[in-house]
């Protein structure tokens, strides 16, 4: 993508330097998250308990999206990746308490600061890609620069499974928490003294009440990612890790390598989403937006069906074991190409001025849709089980389907 290291310009170099910022994040924060659930599920804690964890993780999401977009247009997009970074480590440095002091409320406010920190992170790096592209070939480039960094990301999430459940083993909770901290720690300084001071720094300060974005492609976007992410989530946060563990009997190992593989083979395909959809002479838009969610819909309900028919999922039954995990599959591929399309839009769409305010009013969606998801998939699998929450799935992504229809294409390369 780049040329040799001597000829990179100064966006490239920021670029690099924002990409690598936020592949340590994201790997501490997988890692951390593996941590704290098998740290306490090794203490006891049942699942609802470690669920309650990451409530405020998930819900301070919504609200730091909305917020760090308005707060990145007015003092830069290096400020607030800075400050994600920084409550990170605070946040890590929160679990470095006595074992004593590591109460579900203890651990809930230092998983609150953790999600405030991911999304200004998260926000803060997809925003500066449109500031970084190069001009020339921009829209074609920007698409491939945004499936980069979207799909390592998804990627490293999951090797930071791998490498939370590693050092919990290896030097235990306490150690494997000061060893992320110190990591994290090396590369925020390099960022504080690297990133560009005006970087995504609005020409006029936006007001608060401009958080909310006035552009009908952006709130139409933001629409359709609410309802992606929540279908998403609606069967996989709880529904499918649970069945695979008590319907299928699968050891909590199994349960966690295998969604650790999916998370990364995921970011694999979201990464080469570019060369799976692009067309010559044409940007992927409101067309391609609507057919892939369409195709994505039918595979859930597929799987539902599937399970209804073979009539043994109940008794964790091999067939409905193959199908349900071949489904998965196919529904990884499907969806990281949704993800990617959807990643790609929003930069697209955002107003180069202030960028961030448009992008951090759609991730604010995104997490309220993860937030929906989570809670609907643990109540809808527990009253009415796996089929329930898959049919659930396949009726959101029509109606992303259905929203979809309305964003415009886009007919130039």
């Amino acid at each position: 993508m780049f040329a040799s290291r001597n000829k990179l310009t100064p966006d490239q170099r920021q670029y690099l330097l924002v990409t690598a910022n936020y592949w340590a994040f994201t790997l501490t924060d997988g890692a951390l998250r593996m941590l704290v659930v098998l740290y306490f599920h090794q203490l006891g804690y049942g699942p609802l308990a470690i669920a309650m964890l990451f409530l405020f993780y998930e819900f301070f999401g919504v609200v730091t999206n909305l917020v760090g977009g308005w707060l990145g247009a007015r003092i830069g997009l290096n400020r607030t990746m800075n400050i994600g970074m920084g409550l990170q480590i605070l946040a890590l440095g929160m679990l470095l308490a006595p074992s004593a002091w590591l109460t579900v409320a203890w651990v809930m406010a230092a998983q609150a600061l953790s999600g405030i920190a991911k999304d200004l992170n998260k926000m803060s790096a997809k925003s500066a890609i449109k500031m970084l592209v190069p001009k020339d070939g921009a829209d074609d480039r920007l698409f491939k620069y945004v499936a980069l960094l979207t799909g390592s990301k998804n990627a490293l999430k999951g090797v930071g499974f791998f490498v939370g459940g590693a050092l919990l083993s290896l030097v235990g909770f306490t150690g494997a928490v000061a060893i992320l901290l110190i990591l994290l720690g090396l590369v925020w300084f390099d960022s504080l003294s690297g990133l560009r001071h005006e970087l995504g720094k609005a020409k006029n300060k936006p007001k608060f009440k401009e958080i909310f974005s006035k552009s009908a492609r952006v709130n139409t976007l933001s629409a359709a990612r609410f309802f992606l992410f929540a279908a998403r989530d609606v069967w996989f946060v709880v529904a499918l890790p649970v069945s695979l563990a008590s319907l299928f009997g699968w050891s909590h190992w199994q349960v966690g390598s295998f969604l650790a593989a999916w998370i990364i083979g995921y970011g694999m395909v979201q990464a080469s989403a570019p060369g799976l959809i692009r067309r010559k002479g044409r940007l992927p838009g409101g067309g391609e937006a609507t057919f892939w969610v369409a195709l994505l819909a039918l595979s859930p309900a597929a799987i539902a069906m599937g399970l209804y028919a073979m009539g043994d999922a109940g008794q964790g039954g091999s067939l409905s074991l193959y199908w349900l995990l071949a489904g998965l599959l196919i529904f990884g591929v499907l969806f990281a190409i949704n993800s990617a399309l959807h990643s790609f839009l929003i930069v697209h769409y955002a107003d180069e001025d202030g960028v961030s305010l448009d992008v951090g009013f759609y991730y604010m969606a995104n997490a309220a849709g993860r937030l929906m998801g989570t809670l609907l998939s643990g109540a809808i699998f527990q009253f009415y089980g796996l089929e329930a929450c898959l049919w659930a799935s396949a009726l959101m992504l029509g109606v992303t389907a259905f929203i979809s229809f309305r964003l415009p294409d886009n007919s130039v390369g």
